[in-house]
């Protein structure tokens, strides 16, 4: 057996000890102990310290930053003028071009704008379905493809962050960047004590300026309610404060690495195997720089990659969507941030996650509404779905849930949306909106970040496993958790978990299709989206 000592951890040829309390890999440059981990006493007080200062980001101000807001109203202004010139003199060929260059202009006008838009980027990118096609390509450039801030930059805040020069911590340090993205870019290394690692490093003005653009959202923000339809059902005030938790936790690289192993620790209590967690260094994660493990392995989109390497590409999905779940419903937690660019496939079919800026967290009484939403989507219970989502804070307490379940017809059988035309379509999207509003329906704040991961998951299967029967798995999902985890999620609900019978009806209605249908692919999936957005656009269109 080898030994040896590295900044407070040991290095062993054998099967790590800490593998029996995180999900990290079998062959690791540094074992972790919370103990000999120099950054973790301090996490818990700087966590309270940034949501101390979130009131302050999110009053909105009498004033804004003035300079600022004229500074995004030109680049914006900038980037669609053209566009706007163009349309209006019927210089696109096509609809799909018009959207393509609106798409480019976008991307780079935020790009410039920087790390915040950058991040609305990011989260649009991956909307695959929800969003135009041309702007989720586009925009996916803004996950680890935005412009590299100069390596002089990089390496002072290496070496003001860690407290010593380059050369003295990293034998070797890649000028360019793996990755860049919002709030950051990632580079490789090798430690002067052999270790492969990455390091990743916060842009130096990222602070400020996001500081800055909060100031501008949520001054604005009030001035989209009720305005427009569709940002006045997200709660554009409940999305800037959203918005403001996460990327204000995301500043500090302390609080990430904490992040890496409360979910590490849980996919470990869960027996999930499937996942792989880089190990943050004990010692080397400071405010604005980590040191991690080094992980390799297929980018999540390269399917063709992982076949070629015997991957089965059906058990990813089917993992991910299992310990997904798993970690919302039974502790509250989840990466909140899944995309392309996030994850990656390891050659022995496990999927290492990356970047915890952003992780869901579910509290006692919400994560209890949640895991009955859940329940009832798996038992056909209509009120018990409409109940948690207003527990969740989807609708105001006083609201007469009987009445909504009528005003939207969740009391009648599905209509199948394929069988409407294109003003029927229209009409009906108009009626539920409408009919939402004045309840004074929004999106809660707690959900938008699982919402979006399930958005990803939607676009993951469609390229990893079009032929998966989403019914099927479904059913197998709600088996697998009554069979793991009925008697626990049945004590905490107050309800006999061996009473609990799958009924898949709810959720065949919200994929649309009726109650007798007995498979359905993400292809068959697809095909049906793509006929009812033809035929709204063009009813729209015309």
């Amino acid at each position: 057996m080898v030994r040896r000592q590295t900044a407070g951890v040991e290095n062993l040829a054998a099967r790590p000890a800490d593998r029996e309390w995180a999900a990290f890999s079998d062959n690791p440059p540094w074992l972790l102990t919370r103990a000999s981990t120099e950054w973790l006493p301090f996490v818990d007080d700087l966590r309270v310290q940034a949501r101390a200062e979130l009131p302050s980001l999110m009053t909105p101000p009498r004033i804004p930053p003035v300079r600022r807001l004229v500074v995004v109203v030109a680049r914006l202004g900038w980037a669609l003028g053209p566009w706007w010139w163009r349309k209006r003199r019927g210089k696109y060929a096509t609809p799909e071009a018009s959207r393509a260059d609106l798409s480019l202009r976008m991307r780079v006008a935020i790009e410039r704008l920087g790390s915040t838009y950058i991040k609305l980027a990011q989260i649009i990118s991956s909307g695959e379905g929800l969003f135009p096609a041309e702007l989720v390509e586009e925009f996916k450039r803004c996950r680890d493809q935005v412009p590299a801030e100069d390596f002089a930059e990089v390496q002072r805040v290496v070496e003001v962050d860690l407290g010593s020069r380059l050369d003295d911590t990293f034998a070797e340090f890649s000028r360019a960047p793996l990755a860049a993205a919002s709030i950051a870019q990632v580079h490789a290394a090798t430690l002067r004590s052999g270790e492969q690692v990455v390091v990743k490093v916060q842009r130096p003005q990222v602070s400020a300026l996001v500081r800055k653009d909060l100031k501008v959202m949520s001054w604005l923000a009030p001035f989209l309610v009720g305005r427009i339809k569709i940002a006045a059902l997200a709660n554009p005030p409940a999305l800037v404060e959203l918005f403001a938790e996460t990327i204000v936790e995301e500043l500090d690289f302390r609080l990430e690495a904490s992040n890496m192993l409360d979910i590490a620790s849980i996919l470990a209590d869960l027996k999930q195997e499937g996942y792989v967690i880089p190990r943050p260094h004990p010692r080397l994660v400071t405010r604005r720089v980590i040191v991690m493990e080094r992980l390799d392995g297929f980018k999540f989109d390269d399917v063709a990659g992982m076949k070629d390497a015997g991957i089965d590409t059906e058990a990813v999905i089917r993992t991910g969507m299992v310990a997904f779940m798993e970690g919302a419903l039974l502790y509250g937690v989840f990466h909140g941030d899944l995309h392309g660019g996030n994850l990656f496939v390891m050659r022995d079919g496990r999927t290492a996650l990356l970047d915890f800026g952003i992780v869901g967290r579910l509290t006692g009484v919400r994560r209890l509404a949640f895991l009955r939403l859940m329940l009832s989507a798996t038992t056909n219970d209509v009120k018990g779905q409409i109940t948690a989502l207003r527990d969740l804070g989807a609708l105001p307490m006083d609201t007469d849930l009987d009445a909504v379940i009528k005003d939207l017809r969740l009391d009648q059988p599905t209509v199948d949306p394929t069988s409407l035309s294109g003003e029927e379509l229209v009409k009906e999207v108009q009626r539920v909106v409408k009919a939402m509003l004045a309840y004074g329906a929004r999106m809660p704040k707690e959900l938008m970040l699982y919402v979006k991961n399930m958005v990803f998951l939607d676009g993951a299967i469609a390229r990893l496993a079009p032929d998966l029967d989403l019914l099927g798995e479904i059913a197998q999902i709600s088996m697998l958790f009554a069979q793991r985890h009925g008697e626990r999620l049945g004590r905490e609900l107050g309800i006999d978990h061996s009473q609990v019978e799958i009924n898949l009806d709810s959720v065949k209605a919200g994929l649309g299709v009726s109650s007798d249908t007995e498979r359905m692919t993400y292809r068959d999936l697809q095909k049906r989206r793509e006929l009812i957005q033809k035929r709204m656009r063009e009813h729209v269109g015309r």
